[in-house]
This record gives structure tokens, sequence and C-alpha cells, in this order.
């Protein structure tokens, strides 16, 4: 089948070859002066009867050599193929733009030849170039790319500042200064001027704990501004429409895309139902707190009678309430106790504990 296509394609090119050629060829023998010689459908035939007796001598050549070009492409990766084609692409078209500007010189070997000879052999070099050089290309693009990212994130600019807002409990409550101090708080702490009012309302109060609660979140507020001097604003938003500042408080969060800062239980959890980030200190304390678990021996003093019968209440260095069963008796006293059971809340945490057998409590027990 092969044989019979490449034997059509022979008739074919000699039948446009004869009708091309031959006229020019008949006119140079002077002899061959008959009309019938000039006959385009004569050269056609003739034309295609010598390309036909070239097919029946090539044929088998030319089927050998494409199926040797088969076998070729379809081990060659697909890779190499589309590098060496674009490369093949590339020198015609370098090819017939210098054979289109060589068109000018008024020379008939130049006109002819140079175009067959510029496409051959730029495109072969193309093929090659491209084929043999697929690494560096697509390397080179890849470093284009990975520099062309690098300058976009230069030239990006900085992403917006992340605000926290603080409400009037935790400021009062003053450990959001020695956690600043740490590092750990990053971006700009904020404090909304009715939080401020709030705080000054407090601190000017008549009675005595809340005035001393007033003036040491005063205190601590200096003490964050010079810590934190670029890094602590106060701002002026407020919302008339609203009287409750724990709610002006989460208005105007979600309007800064900003962070509640808080150790306010209520407040923890109404910020949780309308979606506004929240970040809560007590919540903060447990997680580095030590770690109690059950079976686990404390030491600690007993300070004071528990809600229920025969309860007794200490407390770790770190505040924690241990409630102890049968403690009453060791009221006064440093024991031991055993932990029987944890309770954990966003409000803190307590321990439930019970004395460690072997020790005498005091006589009023």
């Amino acid at each position: 089948m092969l044989k019979r296509i490449i034997q059509v394609v022979f008739l074919l090119i000699g039948a446009a070859v004869g009708i091309l050629f031959l006229p020019y060829a008949f006119e140079l023998i002077t002899v061959l002066d008959n009309p019938w010689i000039n006959n385009p459908y004569v050269a056609a035939v003739i034309g295609a009867a010598v390309f036909l007796l070239l097919s029946l001598l090539l044929v088998d050549y030319l089927v050998n050599f494409m199926k040797w070009m088969e076998d070729w492409l379809l081990r060659t990766p697909t890779g190499d193929l589309l590098f060496g084609t674009v490369g093949l692409i590339i020198g015609l078209t370098v090819a017939f733009l210098i054979g289109f500007a060589l068109s000018a010189i008024d020379v008939p070997i130049i006109e002819t030849a140079a175009p067959i000879v510029l496409s051959v052999v730029l495109g072969y070099l193309g093929f090659q170039v491209g084929f043999k050089k697929k690494e560096e290309i697509v390397g080179a693009f890849t470093s284009a790319k990975v520099a062309a990212v690098k300058k976009k994130e230069t030239e990006e600019p900085e992403s917006a500042p992340l605000y926290k807002l603080l409400d009037t409990s935790v400021i009062i409550d003053g450990r959001i200064a020695d956690i600043s101090a740490t590092g750990f708080m990053e971006g700009i702490l904020v404090i909304p001027q009715f939080v401020l009012a709030e705080l000054q309302h407090i601190a000017d109060s008549s009675d005595t704990l809340k005035r001393t609660r007033g003036r040491r979140g005063l205190d601590v507020l200096k003490r964050l501004q010079d810590e934190r001097a670029e890094k602590i604003t106060i701002t002026d938003l407020d919302f008339e429409d609203v009287q409750e500042v724990d709610m002006k408080l989460m208005r105007a969060a979600q309007k800064m895309g900003g962070q509640v800062v808080t150790n306010d239980f209520n407040l923890n959890k109404v910020c949780e139902l309308h979606g506004v980030p929240v970040l809560n200190i007590n919540d903060l304390a447990n997680a580095v707190k030590p770690v109690v678990i059950p079976g686990e021996d404390l030491y600690t003093s007993v300070i004071k009678d528990g809600k229920e019968p025969n309860q007794g209440v200490g407390y770790l260095d770190d505040g924690t309430m241990i409630v102890i069963e049968d403690g009453k008796g060791y009221i006064g006293q440093a024991i031991h106790v055993t932990v029987t059971s944890v309770l954990q809340t966003s409000a803190g945490r307590m321990i439930f504990a019970k004395p460690r057998e072997g020790q005498r409590k005091t006589a009023n027990g």
C-alpha cells in the first residue's frame, strides 16, 4: 500500500515538473519545433512517465527510509520532538525572511536557488538546536520565571497589619503586658476610645476595689505604650447605635478585620457566635500550665473548706484551685494529695483530689 502511495505521489510530482520546466527545455532544442511538443498535457505525461520510472527504482529505498523514520520518531521522547519542531519552524521562518530580502537582487540563480538552500540549511539547524538544546532552553525559561516570581514578591506591598483589640477586662487583668513583653503577641494592639473611657470611669469609681482595678489597668496601658511604642494605637472608631462596650468591641473587630483579646468568658462565646476571631488569655494560661493527670501526687496547703460537706480547698502556685475530698480536717496544713480528676474549661482549670493515706489531721478536724 505504501509503495502505491509513493508511486502516485511521484506521478503527480512528475506531471507538475513536466508542465513547469519541460517547455523551457524544449525551447533550447531547436529541432523540436512541432506544436504538439509545447502542449502542457504532453509535458505532463512525459514528466509523469519519467518520475514513474524513478519511483520504480527508488520506491524500496523510500519505503525503508520512511519505516526507519517512523521507528525513530516513536522512540524519541515527545518533548524532544516538540522542541525540534519549534526549532524547525523558527529556522524556516528565518529562511523565508532572508529569501524575501534576497529576492530584491536581480540575479536569477540567487532568486531561485537561495531560498531552497536557506530553507534546507536553516530548517536543519533549527531542528537540531531545538532537539539537542531542550534542557538548556527549559532551564533558561525556568530561571526567568523564578526571577520574575521573586521580583514580584519583592515588589508586592506588605500585607495588611494584624490588629488585636483589647477589652477592658484583659487590660485590668494585667497579664497582657507580660505576654507582650515576651514577644509572643504579634501585630498592633488597638485600644478603642470607648474601652479607654470605660477604664477611666472604673478608675474614678467611688468603690475602692473598682478604683484600684481601674488604676491598675491604666498602669498596664502605660507599660504597653512604653514597650510597644510603634505597635499600639488608640482608635476613635465608635458605634453610636450600640450601647454595650462588648458589642462595640466586636463590631470594631469586624470592621478592622482584627481579633478580640479578652479573658471574659461570655464575650469569648459571643465573639465565636458572630464569627469574630478571639484570643482568650485564660486559654493561653491554661495551655502553658503544667499538665496534671489523675493518679499524680501534689503537695499543697489546705486553706479553707469547700462548698460540699467535708471538702477542703487548696491552690497551686499558678492559682489553680484544688478541691480535696475529705480535706476539711487538714485545714491549715500542707499535705500530699492524689489527683482524681481534672476539669478544664475556658474559665479556668479545677483539680479534684483526695488526701494521701497515712497523714494526720489537725486537732480540730
